[in-house]
C-alpha cells in the first residue's frame, strides 16, 4: 500500500460500537463476507501499518553481520 493509499483512510470516531465477540453470526462477517479478497486485503495491510508503525518508503532492511570463530586445525 502507498503513502498515497494510507492517506485515503480516515478514521471516524462517530462510528463506533462495542460487540460480543462470541457471537459469530455478527454484521462485520456479513460486512466482510461481501468484499472482494482484493479488498479484504487492503484493509489488512492498513491495520497492519497502523500497529507497527510501517513506513515504506522509509523501512529497510535490517543489516546483521556475525562473525564466526572455527578453531584452527
Amino acid at each position: 500500500m502507498t503513502n498515497k493509499q494510507s492517506e485515503s483512510f480516515r478514521f471516524n470516531s462517530s462510528v463506533f460500537s462495542v460487540v460480543n465477540l462470541n457471537n459469530e453470526d455478527t454484521e462485520d462477517k456479513t460486512y466482510w463476507l461481501q468484499k472482494s479478497p482484493r479488498d479484504r486485503l487492503i484493509a489488512l495491510e492498513y491495520l497492519r501499518q497502523v500497529m507497527y508503525g510501517y513506513d515504506p518508503n522509509t523501512t529497510r532492511l535490517q543489516r546483521v553481520f556475525e562473525i564466526a570463530k572455527f578453531p584452527s586445525s
